[in-house]
């Protein structure tokens, strides 16, 4: 494809995003490569069991990003800069009350959380170890997805790259050093995802708060608009829900395979969703420039945008899905896999790498509609292919770890169907402020 202005201008938000969209599974490949070398594969299996928990937590709130960008973005390009400033404070006060709540209600109700994955009572342990430290950093990491979004929505994706480099520079280190170094066990691992967390949330209020200030907006909460970012936000989350649903689902089909067969889906799940944020960042750079046109009234500007960020995604998984295949047989020695995980995770990273053109267009889409404000939609779309996807991964249980990541693959193909048609029509090309 040659490169046109067009282009240039997806790509310069688009890089940036990439890079801190990576940074953040990268955490959590860090946690598995360090306790897979340093406290074997029980240790593995509970980190998986509590690593998609928090992530089911956090990500139900994902919306705090993804609804803070389409609205800031709206009011920018509709030249309403001191509205697009004021609703990235109100997300980011309630990103704080939402963490401070996560923390009180998910606290006391981590084990039995942990015993609806069925695993074993020594993984049992260990995951709500991990799970109860981690629920201390849920405000930091809320007031990062907040903060993000207020300057994915501005057309910075620069600063959430530096922030998400240094956190994730600073996360490996501790890691290493209370697991390997103090033999902290899990709990290091946990405790070292905390802290670069908070720190980096921390860098997030210094920078909108700065910006704020230079254009005159109070720093205290809004609370009529800290309650309407939480109704906009409402249709995001019946849509998040959905596709954490669907994730919870795998998970628990796995762990009832085995001890082995969970370690490599834990693995695989980790490769998967750092593939799934690389190929995201074309859909950030969807939600920002949709926002930004449709706020304008331009229509056409959108359109044809859309267009080139398909071609963008469909290129970019058939690109990582021969990256997969290239580093399929590299991947279990990162891990320090046994013969068992590593047989089970060289047969899942097939379907694995054949499904990422499919994502690389989903992905495009749902960020396009994001940032369009059409998250009605979205909600609607992603319950029907959720309930038509359940039958097919409990059917996949009687037949494997393979036949599990294919359903998850047929229920990427429906996504494709739905945002594909939505996408064809006009009902979601809404302009103005």
């Amino acid at each position: 494809m040659p490169i046109t202005l067009q282009d240039r201008e997806i790509l310069r938000l688009a890089v940036p995003a990439f890079g801190a969209l990576v940074a953040e599974p990268l955490f959590l490949l860090a946690d598995y490569a360090i306790v897979g070398h340093g406290l074997g594969t029980t240790a593995l299996g509970a980190l998986g069991v509590a690593g998609t928990i928090l992530a089911t937590v956090v990500n139900l709130c994902v919306f705090l990003a993804y609804g803070t960008t389409a609205s800031v973005a709206r009011q920018t390009g509709a030249g309403h800069h001191a509205r697009a400033m004021r609703s990235g404070m109100d997300g980011i006060w309630l990103a704080l009350a939402i963490g401070a709540a996560l923390i009180a209600v998910c606290w006391p109700l981590a084990p039995p959380i942990v015993g609806l994955f069925g695993a074993v009572p020594e993984q049992a342990g260990q995951a709500t170890t991990y799970l109860r430290i981690s629920l201390l950093g849920a405000p930091g990491m809320l007031v990062v997805l907040a903060g993000t979004g207020v300057l994915r929505g501005l057309q910075d994706t620069v600063t959430p790259l530096t922030v998400a480099v240094g956190s994730f520079a600073l996360n490996a280190g501790l890691n290493a050093w209370f697991v390997l170094g103090l033999h902290w066990g899990i709990a290091g691992s946990a405790w070292g995802t905390v802290l670069a967390q908070t720190l980096g949330a921390a860098v997030y209020l210094v920078v909108v708060a700065r910006g704020a200030l230079r254009l005159g907006i109070s720093l205290t909460p809004h609370l009529a608009g800290v309650k309407q970012a939480g109704t906009a936000g409402f249709a995001l989350l019946i849509r998040t829900l959905c596709l954490r649903v669907v994730l919870i689902a795998a998970t628990v089909v796995a762990t009832r395979m085995g001890q082995a067969q969970l370690a490599a889906y834990a693995i695989a799940t980790q490769v998967w969703t750092l593939l799934a944020f690389a190929l995201d960042a074309i859909a950030i750079a969807g939600q920002a420039i949709t926002g930004r046109t449709l706020g304008a009234g331009d229509v056409a500007a959108t359109r044809a945008a859309t267009r080139r960020m398909v071609q963008w995604g469909l290129w970019s998984g058939f690109v990582l899905g021969v990256l997969v295949v290239a580093a399929r047989p590299l991947l279990p020695g990162l891990f320090d896999a046994d013969p068992q995980v590593t047989e089970q995770l060289l047969a899942v990273l097939w379907p694995v790498a054949l499904f990422q053109p499919v994502c690389g267009v989903v992905f495009v889409l749902d960020g396009v509609l994001i940032g369009a404000g059409d998250q009605r939609y979205l909600a609607w779309a992603a319950l029907w292919t959720t309930l038509a996807y359940l039958p097919c991964a409990f059917l996949a249980s009687e037949f494997g770890i393979v036949a599990l990541w294919c359903a998850l693959g047929v229920w990427m193909i429906a996504r494709l169907i739905t945002l594909g048609q939505r996408a064809l029509g006009t009902a979601w090309l809404v302009t103005g402020a």
